[in-house]
């Protein structure tokens, strides 16, 4: 079968949106299949015939009643028994439609993307509403941090929410808090450098890891800071910035493995 995806979307609704160029029509008893990259579990779509002889056809396959779990989906098309992997040449990536694709509260986080021999795949994350980080900086002795709340449900508005920021070193309970700025789903928060080393001075002197987190008014649960509205996986490997001495303390923003903020200081 020749077919190619020239677009490739997960809409608003979870919803596979496809544009296929194909030499052929799809013939009847064609299938879709989402095979789990790592457990071998399959899913399988009817497609059938999509129309008359054409250069184009679209589909659109609802993927909630499917039952996918977290982790990536390869894509095939399956006839008779033979299947192959559905080639794309739509990298799959729009920053925009991200954000706006954030915005609703959702358990299950889906998107759709080029593997890097060009077939199509899909990524499935769990999604608990944390606060998404689009920069941070050092200046005037202050680590600032601004970003996008993601799947918590409120609204892109001009409202104001009441925040706080909390960094905590969990091994010696130490915590310090500042007063943050959140509007609609936009956040802005900044905290003295000076506040944070003197809030654990023995573990300056030799090292300690700093967790951030978002409280905001109307939003259950504290939010974690971190990086994942992107197509840049590994951040830890990927982004090194530089650090920040206070006092002969150096102090540098990194992430975990899971693409988690965190501030390191000393050491």
């Amino acid at each position: 079968m020749g077919v190619v995806v020239t677009d490739a979307e997960v809409t608003l609704a979870d919803v596979l949106s496809l544009r296929l160029a194909i030499d052929e029509p799809l013939e009847d008893g064609t299938e879709l299949v989402l095979r789990h990259r790592t457990t071998g579990v399959e899913r399988d779509v009817l497609l059938g015939t999509p129309g008359a002889r054409a250069r184009e056809a679209t589909l659109a396959v609802s993927l909630a009643p499917l039952e996918l779990t977290a982790g990536r989906w390869d894509a095939y098309l399956r006839r008779d028994g033979k299947r192959s992997r559905l080639r794309s040449v739509d990298p799959g990536f729009s920053l925009d439609h991200l954000d706006a694709y954030a915005l609703c509260r959702r358990t299950l986080a889906y998107r759709s993307y080029r593997t890097r021999n060009g077939f199509l795949a899909l990524k499935i994350s769990d999604a608990e509403p944390v606060a998404e980080v689009r920069a941070i900086w050092f200046r005037e002795g202050r680590f600032e941090v601004m970003g996008l709340l993601a799947y918590t449900g409120l609204d892109d508005d001009d409202s104001r929410h009441e925040a706080m920021l909390t960094l905590d070193r969990r091994q010696t309970s130490a915590r310090v808090s500042v007063t943050a700025t959140v509007q609609g789903v936009r956040f802005h928060a900044a905290v003295s450098l000076v506040d944070v080393v003197a809030a654990d001075p023995e573990a300056a002197a030799g090292s300690g890891t700093w967790e951030p987190a978002l409280r905001v008014e109307g939003v259950s649960t504290p939010l974690k800071l971190g990086s994942r509205l992107d197509d840049v996986d590994g951040k830890r490997r990927r982004l090194h910035y530089p650090s920040f001495k206070v006092d002969g303390v150096p102090i540098r923003p990194c992430y975990t493995a899971d693409d988690e903020l965190r501030i390191e200081v000393g050491g």
